[in-house]
Parts: structure tokens; sequence; C-alpha cells
């Protein structure tokens, strides 16, 4: 096994990893929408996801770990992916921000501020703000 091969695993396992957290948050309510499914099926190509590890991560989701990226741009990237999908569906679910909370915690972010990051994001996402915007007002507030 070559060097490229060994960061290609690891690329492909941090992008696996984070489709599951954001699948994980489409479940939450049980079901995956049709507007959920779209955002999933783009995210899956834009992640380089197959088809076949794609049917392995909806059946078997809350096996992938939430490993929060180095950088805290990365950070802030996925938030915005996570928000989003809960957004998907225009409801706010209790379960879904509770989720959306704990996948704060676990890319990074303190507790103590989960809640007010995470409501922050969905208000964001309301507004349509793309991902500098959103990263920028999540900075201004962390700060």
């Amino acid at each position: 096994m070559s060097f490229s091969d060994l960061f290609d695993s690891g690329f492909k396992k941090r992008n696996e990893d984070h489709f599951a957290s954001i699948v994980r948050v489409a479940m939450s309510d049980g079901m995956i929408s049709e507007s959920e499914k779209t955002f999933l099926d783009r995210l899956a190509r834009n992640l380089d996801i197959s088809e076949a590890n794609y049917a392995i991560i909806l059946k078997d989701y809350k096996t992938h770990p939430v490993n929060p990226p180095s950088t805290y741009d990365r950070r802030l990237e996925r938030l915005f992916d996570l928000a989003r999908m809960v957004w998907v569906d225009h409801i706010n679910h209790d379960e879904k921000m509770i989720i959306l909370e704990r996948l704060c915690v676990g890319l990074g972010f303190k507790s103590t501020n989960a809640k007010y990051i995470a409501d922050k994001s969905i208000e964001l996402v309301k507004q349509g703000v793309d991902v500098d915007d959103f990263s920028e007002e999540i900075k201004t507030m962390n700060r």
C-alpha cells in the first residue's frame, strides 16, 4: 500500500463519518423526507460516497463517530452542513435541535455554548447565508 493510499482512505473515512453525522440528524425523526433525501444524495456525490457505502451508512449511521476537523474553519463548514440538514424540512423539531447541539459539542464547541451556536446556526441558514458569511457570523459571536 502506498502513502497516497493511506491518505486517500483517511480522507474517505472522514467524509463518511461527516456524512453519517448528517444522516443522524436526518434520521432523528425516524425517517428521511424527500427534501432530506435530495440533500443527502447531493452531499454524498460531493463527498465521494459510493452507492454501496451510502447504503451501509444509512443502515448503520450510529456506528460512525463524530470526528471533529482539526481546524476551526473546517468545523464551521461542517456545522453549516449540519444546520442546513436540520433546516431542510423547515421544521425545528426539538429532537433535531438536541442532536445538532450534541454534534456542536462533538465538533469541538464548548458545551456551554452549544445551544446558542445551534440556534444561531439555524437562524443564519433560515436567512440563506452562504458558508463564508455563516463562518464569519459564528466567529464573531464566539469571540
